[in-house]
């Protein structure tokens, strides 16, 4: 294994019986060391991935008014839809609660769906003629990263010592998002100036996110052995990018890292007349049910370390978070 802090796991011991203890306790040390790792052998074919990023280069090569036909609401409360380069922006929470706005605007736009069943926060679609199948596609995919999700839930519970099904049983409406992403072109001065940024430094605030990437990179970590250095998450065929978010820090009793992390200037790209290419992303969140209190995970905390957090609501937890970022 290289010294690169963000560790590559190999889930097919998992998914095939052979080995399943054994790539729980990985992916367990690798959120425990780093927060992040790259998993290969995930369950979803290359090829099907491959579709995905074909799909929504076309959707966002439409019209700025037509994405408009599937705009996201002005309050973050309902996260679905499109939202326009510069439209969210990131903010960060202390565990106290306490918010701070990041102020740069993130020069991104994106498409938000989610489950057909989730009636507290129903999907915001394109008309089916403007990009047909787009709408099924979206769907079928986010179902197919929900199995995946299923199984990382799985092995997680092995990894913390608990049966198989304990997690899945905190995550059983799916209260999950797709998000597909769109960096345009951009002038490499408007970054390296601070003007404008891709997306800051920041933490997720869910149980897990899947990143897909294309092969333009970006993505960095704060190097979880040199606070305040950043080191490049490069994409790696056929891989998903899996990290921690700050839910299952806190769940964990801050056993595991929610790691801050950040899109900038791919490494090594030459900008052509000044501009950046652009970059594609598929981002997969993953919570726990509205309806949920949170404790600590049984084995994370002892008479010898003591629960760090009072019980959280998911409800008031996850649309506190929401409702800041519009």
């Amino acid at each position: 294994m290289s010294n690169h802090p963000v560790p590559i796991v190999d889930f097919t011991p998992f998914l095939d019986g052979s080995a399943k203890q054994q790539a729980a306790n990985q992916l367990i040390g690798s959120f425990k060391s780093a927060g992040f790792v790259y998993l290969t052998n995930f369950g979803i074919p290359e090829g099907e991935v491959s579709e995905m990023f074909d799909l929504l280069k076309r959707f966002f090569a439409l019209p700025h008014e037509t994405k408009m036909l599937a705009p996201h609401p002005d309050s973050g409360m309902h996260h679905r839809g499109y939202s326009y380069p510069c439209q969210e922006k990131v903010t960060q929470y202390s565990d106290s609660g306490d918010e701070f706005t990041i102020a740069l605007p993130s020069m991104k736009e994106s498409f938000d769906c989610g489950s057909e069943h989730n009636d507290s926060m129903p999907n915001i679609w394109l008309p089916e003629s403007v990009l047909p199948g787009f709408n099924e596609a979206c769907l079928s995919f986010f179902w197919k990263c929900h199995e995946v999700e299923q199984n990382i839930l799985r092995a997680l519970a092995l990894g913390f010592g608990l049966e198989e099904e304990w997690f899945l049983r905190y995550h059983e409406t799916v209260n999950n998002q797709l998000r597909l992403h769109h960096y345009p072109s951009i002038s490499s001065e408007l970054l390296e100036t601070n003007k404008l940024t891709r997306i800051p430094a920041h933490t997720d605030f869910d149980t897990l996110t899947f990143l897909f990437q294309d092969e333009i990179g970006g993505l960095e970590i704060e190097d979880p052995n040199e606070p305040g250095k950043y080191v490049a998450v490069t994409p790696i065929p056929n891989s998903v990018v899996l990290n921690a978010g700050d839910f299952l820090r806190r769940w964990s009793n801050d056993t595991m890292r929610s790691t801050m992390h950040r899109v900038v200037a791919p490494p090594g790209v030459v900008a052509k007349d000044g501009l950046l290419p652009s970059r594609y992303s598929i981002p997969y969140f993953c919570g726990p049910d509205m309806s949920m209190i949170i404790d600590a995970i049984p084995g994370t905390w002892s008479a010898d370390q003591p629960k760090k957090y009072e019980p959280v609501s998911v409800k008031e937890y996850v649309m506190k978070r929401f409702a800041a970022n519009y």
